[in-house]
């Protein structure tokens, strides 16, 4: 009996991390909108010094005023992929 409740417990625990990376936005497919470091074309100088497969966090505000949180991963090429973007709606506690 306690075996299949531990079971139990484990299976919910490991399908709500699954859960979480779908939820949190990642996207084969983003596109760049305006304030994106890629919105009109890659970067002209090229990342030399950050590994492959480096994550790049970038921050700025939308042309609403929200809060935009973007992430992009560098390729072999030196390129950046977008592969996260997340919105923040509200700022109760924003001193910016």
């Amino acid at each position: 009996m306690r075996n299949s409740v531990a079971a139990v417990i484990v299976s919910v625990s490991l399908g709500g991390c699954t859960a979480g990376v779908a939820t949190y936005g990642f996207s084969p497919n983003l596109e760049p909108i305006p304030g994106s470091i890629t919105y009109r074309g890659q970067p002209r100088t090229k990342l030399t010094k950050a590994p492959v497969g480096s994550i790049v966090p970038h921050e700025f505000r939308d042309q609403f005023g929200r809060r935009v949180s973007e992430i992009y991963v560098i390729q072999p090429d030196r390129s950046l992929r977008l592969v996260s973007r997340r919105r923040q709606t509200f700022d109760f506690f924003d001193d910016d």
